[in-house]
């Protein structure tokens, strides 16, 4: 007999030594600052930038990166709970981190970076969108490794049977989700593909326009795909749309924005 659909049971381990585990979400989240820092660097030698900026850059792009996802889960998911157990906020290792949030935070990064940096804030924004988007196919598939942010039901023929979520939630094993995860890990990495692309094709020279691109296509996605998902935390299930949305439209308009002022900028020179 064949299934109609695809049974999803890996370990989110991939070994163990001692108390010490290695999982594949961690592995992936340090990959995607790895072949981030391998892009950049070829980016930074195209252009002559000293590769000491780059490892400058590096560490605040991580921080702004781990410390904008936990505050904004705390933040945008769950206030109420982190109001009251402070000391879990630090907790990075129980789960509970928001793209939205990392987005802020390397926002705030950049911005704090340029301020001792050779270069503008608008060439490293036009450039950052491309490691992000890599970097977001990496961990988007670290969730799908861990079996979270799963998708809404599907009876379709590559729907999901996340087997350890289902017995979590008390469900059937074999009860069928879209894999989201997977959905936004490929849509990443085309992204990805497609500003790295455009960069070579000297996109990188007209100011704002690969990061007005990056933020109206991947938070324009972002909007579409939360249909395609569970909700994350109970109040959501009363919104018209849920946070994740909500949370979206602003770097979407705010790229509208500024693709238009980055149109204007070239015709008039």
């Amino acid at each position: 007999m064949i299934l109609n659909y695809i049974i999803w049971d890996p370990s989110p381990e991939i070994f163990s030594i001692g108390g010490l585990s290695i999982r594949w979400y961690g592995l992936l989240f340090a990959s995607a600052f790895v072949f981030g820092y391998i892009v950049f660097q070829k980016i930074f030698k195209k252009e002559g930038v000293p590769i000491e900026e780059l490892d400058k850059f590096t560490i605040y792009v991580a921080l702004g990166t781990v410390i904008g996802a936990r505050l904004g889960h705390v933040c945008f998911y769950e206030p109420g709970f982190y109001c009251s157990h402070p000391s879990e906020i630090l907790k990075v290792w129980h789960g509970g981190l928001a793209s939205h949030g990392a987005a802020i935070g390397i926002l705030i990064a950049i911005w704090l970076f340029v301020r001792k940096s050779s270069k503008p804030l608008m060439w490293l924004l036009d450039r950052i969108g491309i490691v992000v988007a890599l970097g977001g196919s990496f961990i988007r598939f670290g969730n799908l490794m861990n079996s979270e942010i799963v998708g809404s039901p599907s009876k379709l023929p590559w729907a999901f049977a996340f087997v350890r979520d289902n017995l979590q939630r008390g469900l059937p094993e074999n009860f069928t989700r879209h894999p989201s995860q997977l959905y936004e890990s490929l849509f990443y990495f085309l992204l990805f593909i497609l500003l790295y692309f455009l960069y070579q094709k000297g996109w990188g020279k007209k100011s704002g326009y690969l990061f007005s691109w990056f933020l109206i296509l991947l938070f324009g996605f972002r909007f579409i795909i939360e249909f395609f998902k569970d909700i994350q935390v109970p109040f959501e299930s009363r919104m018209a749309i849920d946070m994740g949305q909500w949370l979206s439209i602003p770097f979407i308009i705010g790229g509208i924005v500024l693709l238009f002022f980055s149109i204007k900028k070239q015709r008039s020179t």
